[in-house]
């Protein structure tokens, strides 16, 4: 029976060279580094002040007039129009401002990589499964141990991960990538008895698949999750979950998981992921909150 540890976990990015930095934060915003770039973005959750008085960026993010989004780039001159590329170990992927104020990638998913890795470790034919996979980042990272299985519902997205991995070099790597509705896929796995050794999952508060089916997190997560736990056995090795934007605690997120995996062996646990800042002090930014469950078998 999984044991559901209830102190939060606390899982901590703090940016890495050659790819993403987190410069400084306060006054609802903070500073980031992509690459060689440097811009700045809304950050409700930075309540203090910042450490520099003045920051310089080549881009800042305008947020709209309501909390649940809108707003626009302004954006220097000197910025290339096409994006540019970033690594993480031997990942390289593209950063570039998207109309959703995102830059092509999550940067404080970087411990979660570290995090599926350590639970794969020594496997090299693991089956695994990115739903909502997004630019392909975490796939690519995932692929080292076997065949991933990407799915989104974003052509956009899809073809931007496609060219993450050939822009990796890892164009041959066994990966499927996807585009579909991540509930409608999960529940069709289920019917077809397929099981898988890992599974990651990033769902949006709101979203709509590629036939205009509809999602929202309080009412779609738990059937969603519900398929993932009948895709994964004693054997399975991790479920992770992570959720943005929304006004929820991640003991519900362990709650939920703690329902659906209690009769299986392993860890369920649950926190916060967060960034820290560079230099002196290393303030902690949080970001998400997340419920996990591993099984070192």
């Amino acid at each position: 029976m999984a044991e559901l540890r209830r102190d939060p976990v606390l899982m901590v990015g703090e940016g890495w060279e050659g790819g993403y930095r987190l410069l400084d934060s306060g006054n609802g915003r903070k500073l980031e580094q992509f690459g060689p770039h440097a811009f700045i973005r809304p950050e409700p959750q930075a309540m203090w002040n910042p450490r520099a008085a003045d920051w310089q960026a080549a881009g800042e993010f305008i947020p709209g007039s309501d909390e649940d989004g809108g707003g626009r780039w302004q954006l220097d001159q000197s910025l290339p129009e096409d994006c540019w590329p970033v690594s993480w170990n031997e990942v390289t992927f593209t950063a570039q401002p998207t109309p959703f104020r995102h830059l092509q990638f999550f940067p404080d998913m970087a411990p979660v990589w570290d995090w599926m890795r350590e639970q794969l470790s020594g496997m090299t034919e693991a089956e695994t499964m990115n739903l909502f996979g997004y630019t392909g980042v975490g796939s690519l990272a995932l692929s080292r141990h076997g065949r991933v299985t990407h799915v989104d519902a974003s052509k956009k997205s899809v073809a931007q991960a496609r060219e993450n991995a050939a822009l990796s070099r890892m164009e041959d790597r066994p990966i499927r990538w996807l585009v579909d509705d991540a509930a409608k896929y999960t529940a069709r796995e289920v019917r077809r008895g397929n099981r898988y050794d890992g599974i990651i999952l990033d769902p949006p508060k709101f979203g709509r698949g590629p036939k205009n089916e509809t999602w929202r997190l309080e009412e779609s997560l738990p059937t969603l999750l519900g398929d993932c736990r009948q895709l994964l056995d004693a054997d399975s090795k991790f479920l992770f979950l992570t959720v943005y934007a929304v006004r929820m605690s991640s003991l519900a997120l362990a709650g939920l998981v703690d329902e659906l995996f209690a009769d299986l062996p392993g860890t369920i646990e649950h926190g916060d992921l967060a960034v820290q800042e560079t230099g002196e002090g290393g303030r902690l930014l949080p970001t998400a909150i997340f419920a996990r469950w591993s099984n070192s078998g």
